[in-house]
């Protein structure tokens, strides 16, 4: 294929008995949209499921024509993701932020690198969870509402209400900051796991769902009911 691009598949949906429609963060941090023509038939449906990586050209006839898709699979390539109940329900809590948070025409400098590095990560390693968490926080810093805790080492607690560091913990506000966590270096347990759950929502839905009217995806939801469950039996 000529002018190839990079793209991850947040949303694919069937129309025109073969054909789909298809959603895709694109390697310059952009949400494509267009139509895959036969995409759904049993030669091509495999390629165009929602979490895989592809490389893709679009096409457009003139500016009044529907924009048309063409890729193939590209790396990483996801297979053990699917192999494993934990990684594959990390996988649907990504791409169920991210089609929540990303938006037609609107560019998020930085967004297309962190998300395959951590799809490659979860993939590659079995110690991967503590690099999910890193990236929520991360994605908040993205969209713009960075928690800059890296240079709060000394200041052991965060404050929900008023999003700040505190040295005591003062408040029922406030909660251990799990910043040996997001350092790597701890074994992953449930109370920080559970602490950066607790900041990334708190965060994200005060700055962005309030202003969207949203609620958190239900697939992110189901994933930090499982990865919790599974702590909590752990570490008890």
């Amino acid at each position: 294929m000529q002018n190839k691009n990079l793209g991850l598949i947040l949303y694919t949906k069937c129309i025109k008995d073969n054909d789909l429609y298809i959603k895709i963060l694109s390697n310059d941090d952009k949400i494509l949209s267009g139509l895959v023509y036969g995409g759904n038939s049993s030669k091509k449906k495999l390629i165009y499921q929602p979490g895989y990586i592809i490389e893709f050209n679009k096409l457009q006839k003139n500016v009044n024509s529907v924009s048309s898709v063409n890729g193939e699979l590209s790396r990483p390539y996801i297979g053990n993701i699917y192999k494993d109940k934990f990684k594959s329900f990390s996988l649907l809590a990504i791409i169920s932020i991210l089609n929540i948070c990303l938006y037609d025409g609107v560019k998020t400098n930085g967004i297309f690198i962190s998300v395959k590095e951590l799809i490659n990560h979860i993939n590659t390693n079995n110690q991967w969870l503590s690099n999910f968490c890193y990236w929520l926080l991360y994605l908040l810093k993205l969209l713009g509402y960075e928690i800059e805790y890296k240079n709060k080492k000394n200041l052991k607690y965060f404050n929900l209400r008023s999003l700040k560091f505190e040295n005591i913990n003062i408040s029922t506000s406030s909660i251990l900051f799990p910043h040996e966590l997001l350092k790597n270096n701890e074994t992953v347990k449930y109370e920080s796991v559970n602490s950066v759950f607790t900041i990334f929502e708190t965060v994200f839905k005060q700055y962005h769902l309030n202003n969207n009217n949203d609620k958190m995806p239900l697939n992110y939801l189901n994933f930090k009911k499982i990865i919790i469950n599974k702590l909590h039996n752990i570490n008890t």
